[in-house]
């Protein structure tokens, strides 16, 4: 699995915990080895103008997912006949992790683990716009992060 993650945020981040996660997240959702995913840490400027053009919303926000299918994918296996499956990019925003994070208290590395699965599992076509969608989507994420996190400690 390709994982191209690039530090534009101007915060000091644990690159390879969150290329740990998402490698951890896709493979345990049975997506292609083949697959190949883009990773953006950006400032709240950026993420700001991301979010209000490509969203409408006003302000930064914590993370986008821009699915290389924009209807989004099939949550199963991403197969393309051995050839390499783009899945498209999840853009993060530390500063506004880390901000959620104080609030939720708990660190900003534990927000951006959780955002990073949530955006992955959004290119994969999971949604929380329903109820039923969200219990689904969120309770997946949380079997998740709590896999990886074993995972690191044993």
């Amino acid at each position: 699995m390709s994982i191209e993650i690039a530090n534009e945020s101007g915060m000091e981040l644990d690159t390879d915990a969150i290329l740990d996660v998402a490698r951890h997240a896709l493979t345990e959702t049975g997506v292609s080895p083949l697959a190949e995913l883009s990773i953006l840490l950006v400032d709240a400027e950026y993420m700001a103008d991301l979010n209000h053009r490509w969203m409408g919303g006003d302000g930064p926000t914590d993370v986008l997912a821009f699915p290389l299918d924009e209807a989004g994918g099939d949550p199963g296996p991403v197969e393309n006949g051995g050839e390499p499956t783009l899945l498209g990019d999840i853009v993060l925003c530390p500063e506004v992790a880390g901000r959620q994070a104080t609030a939720a208290g708990h660190s900003t590395a534990d927000e951006v683990a959780l955002l990073t699965v949530h955006g992955a599992l959004h290119l994969l076509g999971y949604d929380h716009a329903e109820p039923e969608e969200e219990r689904e989507m969120f309770g997946l994420q949380s079997q998740l992060l709590d896999s990886w996190r074993r995972s690191r400690t044993s």
